[in-house]
């Protein structure tokens, strides 16, 4: 009696009609479906079980994968192209959390599954789309950072661009320090990036999110943060400025030389190391016995209110005169 075909899995999103090409026939499909080894990503297309991630952002990018598998001229872009690039999100969500979203010409008809996929036609130039290593039709890290940042107030739109400014500023040179972020010639070539990717059609307030936008920023928080400063008209602070002190050289997150102030967004990232609690306090009355007075807000306050770290920020600037001379 002959062996039974061994029935072979495919370990990347494919559809029904490639498992048939492949030898692979209904009745295996069915069998692979009710035993659990395959599983169905999307109607009409499959893959291994086995090899479905775990995590939310890998499922979500194995669903994009299986959009392309029917719309092959799609490119992944917004909310599925941040994932991809691993930009911060503004929010307390993620990327992931949102539906599959492809970019396709605008003679494309849409074959979008309600609530699931976002189909946005656009006519994409080839200087806007790239294969992240995955090999994923995607839209540049500037491109998608504009994508995601169009339409947004601007303390979001910072955090999404000061994000993507940091990772073009780290592509551009080898072993990035934290003084690289600072040099002015490659912040302004991350910002002209910014503005060829939105093709020429850069609505107002992004145009002033880009002029705003700088790496040295290194979290959400600071950027939300400095967006808002912004907008309330507060004196604008440098950022990550060296101060040396007895323990070393410290980075306070926010300074307003004019008033020596230094301003800390505290986030529970900061102290995901168990010491870093009586670290950041030991930094913290270095610089007060320095004669540096000191404003503190959290990144829950920054997010929920900002109005209060406004304010608090305000009566610290009132409380440490300009310096004279």
């Amino acid at each position: 009696m002959r062996p039974p075909k061994p029935c072979l899995l495919p370990k990347t999103p494919s559809t029904r009609r490639q498992l048939l090409a492949h030898g692979v026939t209904a009745q295996m499909i069915r069998t692979a479906l009710s035993s659990g080894r395959l599983y169905r990503i999307r109607r009409g297309v499959f893959i291994d079980s086995t090899v479905w991630p775990e995590h939310a952002r890998d499922q979500h990018l194995i669903r994009a994968l299986a959009e392309l598998e029917v719309c092959p001229s799609g490119v992944l872009s917004h909310e599925s192209a941040g994932a991809a690039w691993q930009l911060p999100h503004p929010g307390f969500g993620q990327w992931h959390d949102a539906p599959v979203s492809l970019t396709l010409p605008r003679l494309e008809s849409s074959r979008a599954r309600r609530g699931r996929v976002v189909h946005h036609l656009a006519e994409l130039v080839p200087s806007v789309v790239t294969r992240d290593t995955k090999g994923r039709p995607v839209t540049t890290l500037a491109r998608t950072a504009v994508d995601l940042a169009t339409g947004r107030p601007l303390p979001e739109a910072l955090v999404i661009l000061d994000g993507a400014a940091r990772l073009l500023c780290a592509a551009m040179i080898s072993n990035p320090r934290r003084t690289d972020y600072a040099n002015p010639r490659l912040m302004a070539a991350a910002r002209e990036l910014f503005a060829q990717a939105a093709d020429a059609r850069l609505p107002a307030g992004l145009t002033q999110a880009i002029e705003l936008t700088d790496a040295r920023r290194e979290s959400p928080p600071e950027s939300l943060s400095a967006g808002h400063f912004h907008l309330a008209g507060l004196p604008e602070p440098a950022y990550q400025v060296m101060i040396d002190t007895p323990i070393g050289q410290l980075f306070p997150d926010f300074y307003w030389p004019e008033h020596r102030l230094v301003g800390e967004c505290d986030g529970a990232v900061k102290y995901a190391d168990p010491q870093g609690y009586a670290r950041e306090k030991e930094r913290e009355q270095v610089l007060r016995d320095l004669d540096y007075p000191m404003v503190r807000w959290l990144a829950k306050e920054i997010m929920l209110r900002p109005d209060r770290v406004i304010e608090r920020v305000k009566r610290a600037l009132a409380a440490a005169p300009p310096l004279c001379g």
